[in-house]
């Protein structure tokens, strides 16, 4: 017995790639919930450590991390909010980063329904119109965005064909099950290796709408947990980096 105790204190105090597996909080858009399962199961893969995941709204997460929520890393859907917490002194100073751009499209779960200039939009033919709530969700913003520049979001409220989702992934829902015949979602929800997965959709034009860069922040509270640190590092490396250009992301020049 004394023996078996001596041999394990020497791999504890010798063996520097002997750790303790981790688990924490991850507060993802949930235009992001796909790569991001990938990318967890990855790290863990690799590390051993757990990254749990929880999906919502950009601006609802926001909110929940100024109430206490034990977030340790947020992926968010903008630039602005992780900014925000940094500002705030909520987040870990110098650990901001953008992890992705994000594209929007214009979907329909119906073949052949949306053509490929989104002229769709304007024949108004359709009963409801998909969006993700502007004041919470950044697709959603750049989908009003997108509206307005076509002089068609005036027309679309007072007909109340507008569908508002609380996030993206709502947004998703509401066209997958007919309750809006099309909606804009985030390319990735509907985008795999260099294709749409099913329905039709319009790739909208980038110069419709203000970029969407995705930033990744590390909140105060886990500022000295190594095993978030791996997870922000793991997410600038090749491998996450394949799984995010898979989707349809756009990855940022530095």
């Amino acid at each position: 017995m004394k023996k078996l105790v001596l041999t394990l204190a020497f791999l504890l105090i010798f063996t520097p790639s002997l750790t303790w597996a981790d688990e924490f909080q991850v507060a993802v858009a949930s235009n992001f919930q796909a790569p991001s399962e990938l990318i967890a199961a990855a790290f863990q893969k690799k590390t051993g450590h757990k990254a749990i995941l929880a999906f919502g709204a950009t601006g609802n997460f926001y909110a929940q991390i100024k109430n206490g929520s034990p977030v340790s890393i947020f992926l968010a859907a903008d630039s602005k909010t992780p900014k925000k917490l940094e500002d705030e002194g909520m987040a870990k100073a110098g650990s901001r980063f953008t992890y992705a751009q994000g594209a929007l499209v214009l979907w329909s779960a119906t073949a052949g329904y949306v053509d490929d200039k989104g002229e769709v939009l304007k024949g108004g033919k359709y009963a409801h119109l998909a969006v993700a709530n502007p004041e919470k969700a950044p697709y959603g913003a750049a989908a009003y965005e997108v509206l307005k520049n076509a002089n068609l979001l005036a027309q679309l409220e007072k007909d109340k064909k507008l569908v508002t989702g609380e996030n993206i992934g709502q947004t998703l829902q509401f066209v997958e099950t007919g309750n809006a015949e099309l909606g804009f979602l985030a390319k990735s929800q509907v985008w795999k290796d260099g294709k749409f997965k099913g329905g039709s959709g319009w790739l909208v034009a980038p110069n419709l709408y203000s970029p969407i860069m995705q930033d990744v922040v590390i909140l105060k509270s886990a500022e000295n947990n190594k095993a978030v640190e791996d997870f922000a590092n793991f997410l600038r490396g090749k491998e996450a980096k394949e799984i995010i250009l898979s989707f349809g992301y756009i990855l940022p020049s530095k």
